[in-house]
């Protein structure tokens, strides 16, 4: 039971489109009409008002980690579903018919929780 409202509100969290709602709010537009068509941080810095931009990558990141640490407290056991339904929230949220953004606001912070810090890392050994 645990398994399944981990893997759903982990989910859920992740596919809130703060880059379509702040764009909405903010610039009274709709960012899949913009550049990319994505609802993505990148794509938010391309509708031309950093604020916005940064916001929704502030936001996106904290909607991926937000669950990953609730699952960590509560059940250890469980965080790499939290994180990978976290992910699959952003890149396939229901609420935009499955058409999300790319998942790197919300895959690399993760990824660096989980890995407790060795991911960079990582990262400097793969470019040689």
């Amino acid at each position: 039971m645990e398994l399944l409202t981990i893997g759903i509100v982990s989910y859920l969290m992740g596919s809130i489109p703060f880059g379509l709602i702040l764009t909405k709010i903010f610039l009274k537009k709709d960012i899949r009409e913009i550049g990319s068509g994505n609802i993505g941080a990148t794509n938010a810095l391309r509708t031309g008002n950093k604020f916005v931009g940064y916001s929704t990558l502030i936001l996106d990141i904290v909607k991926a980690v937000i669950p990953v640490l609730y699952a960590k407290v509560n059940f250890p056991d469980l965080i790499y579903v939290s994180a990978l339904c976290a992910f699959l929230g952003h890149v396939f949220p229901v609420w935009l018919k499955f058409k999300g953004g790319k998942g790197v606001a919300t895959y690399v912070p993760d990824q660096h929780f989980l890995t407790k810090g060795w991911y960079f890392l990582r990262l400097q050994y793969v470019d040689c």
